[in-house]
């Protein structure tokens, strides 16, 4: 027998670090939020490290000082990226990425995945308005005209149902809560494997990253604090459980052998961690009463880190149309709101996750012509500085639309 919650303000599915963001925002514009995850507490509270290393921009940051997750991150933890550069293979021709007269030093930061999680948990821990339910798994999410119903369940209690004016979808890009709600969405598999790990070496690193399309593979490596880098390897699956079985010292030799010695004697400092390459673009980003976030919204290509940013700025367009409609006088999450965020979302994303797939894909394939095609790339992007800027400017652009945590609302409108 299903047991009947009151009628909540909003319930979030999924404790990640997009939906915990989400939680915060419409905490801070005066909402009740419960937070749904099907792992334990300790985990939510001590996330372990996963390899990533999070390239975030300006607005990210300034969106996360404004949530008060970002003074939680441990400051020698915080890389400054002073450069980017991209390269094709062995030519000397990089397409090349800074902040030469902007006024900024770095490009943006980088900061480990596990961290940003904990932080954020963290701040969630701080707020009144926001509970957190671990070992909870939603069962099914049926959205209606006026509200959304949420059947869950946990070790601890029989299923249960939460009614909420606005659910916030947050369980990955290969979530089954979007699937049952029929939201089809554009899937791109690269047929390749990435692997992730730390490596400490001899030469400096300078603070500048590095996206290398090499024939066969492609190695982005990301530049950390002391003397370490981020390796990001992208290998076609067979060679990449070769690569991975490798012993420690034999790994080193190889990963050195594929950047050319770029960074002199590596050593490897963390665990190798392996994910699939597949993007994820859902067909829409709301249903009645309930919206996408994060991957299950847009799930990236690491090739240009956004992944996370584009995940910050769901979540703070969709608590910006919320809190819209309650000055207008509606009630949470209205079609109208909804609509909105759909839109704004769309446009702020699609033009980047278009590009990004188009640029992997045809950097990643073998096929004659193709080489010549993205030696080309690269000399005509060169050459318009204005693209560039653009690119750069958007990095350093630090405006954001979130009201601080200390201008919480006192009352609904």
């Amino acid at each position: 027998m299903l047991k009947i919650k009151d009628m909540m303000d909003v319930v979030v599915i999924g404790g990640g670090p997009a939906g915990l963001s989400a939680a915060l925002s419409l905490e801070g514009i005066g909402l009740k939020v419960t937070v749904i995850d099907p792992a334990p507490m300790t985990a939510l509270q001590e996330p372990s490290f996963d390899g990533r290393e999070i390239a975030l921009t300006h607005h990210s940051v300034s969106l996360m000082k404004s949530m008060g997750i970002w003074d939680r991150i441990p400051q020698d933890e915080i890389s400054s990226l002073r450069e980017a550069r991209v390269e094709n293979g062995e030519e000397n021709n990089p397409l090349i990425f800074d902040t030469q007269g902007k006024g900024e030093e770095a490009l943006g930061y980088l900061v480990p995945n596990h961290l940003i999680r904990k932080a954020t948990f963290e701040e969630v821990q701080s707020r009144e308005g926001i509970t957190v339910l671990s070992n909870t798994r939603c069962n099914k999410l049926n959205c209606f005209v006026d509200y959304a119903r949420v059947e869950y369940s946990n070790a601890d209690q029989d299923d249960a149902v939460f009614s909420t004016k606005l659910a916030v979808v947050s369980d990955g890009r290969f979530s089954k809560i979007r699937d049952s709600l029929e939201i089809g969405y554009l899937l791109h598999d690269f047929h390749r494997h990435m692997m992730v790990c730390r490596m400490k070496h001899e030469l400096p690193h300078h603070q500048v990253a590095l996206q290398w399309f090499d024939k066969g593979q492609t190695v982005a490596l990301l530049p950390l604090n002391n003397n370490v880098t981020s390796v990001v390897l992208s290998l076609p699956p067979d060679e990449m459980n070769r690569v991975r079985s490798l012993e420690a010292e034999q790994f080193n030799l190889e990963i050195m052998k594929r950047i050319h010695g770029r960074l002199g004697k590596m050593e490897l400092v963390s665990t190798r961690h392996v994910y699939p390459l597949k993007t994820v673009f859902a067909n829409r980003f709301e249903t009645r009463h309930a919206a996408l976030v994060g991957d299950t919204a847009i799930g990236m290509h690491p090739i240009t880190a956004h992944g996370y940013n584009f995940a910050l700025i769901a979540q703070e367009i969709l608590a910006d149309e919320v809190l819209a409609g309650l000055k207008r006088g509606e009630e949470i999450g209205t079609s109208k709101q909804l609509r909105h965020f759909e839109k704004r979302l769309r446009i702020k994303t699609m033009p980047m996750f278009t590009l990004t797939n188009t640029i992997a894909t045809l950097y990643t394939r073998e096929e004659k012509g193709l080489w010549k095609l993205r030696r080309l790339g690269i000399k005509t992007a060169n050459l318009l500085k204005p693209v560039r800027n653009k690119v750069v400017d958007t990095l350093i652009d630090k405006t954001t639309t979130l009201p601080s945590p200390k201008s919480i609302l006192s009352k609904r409108f």
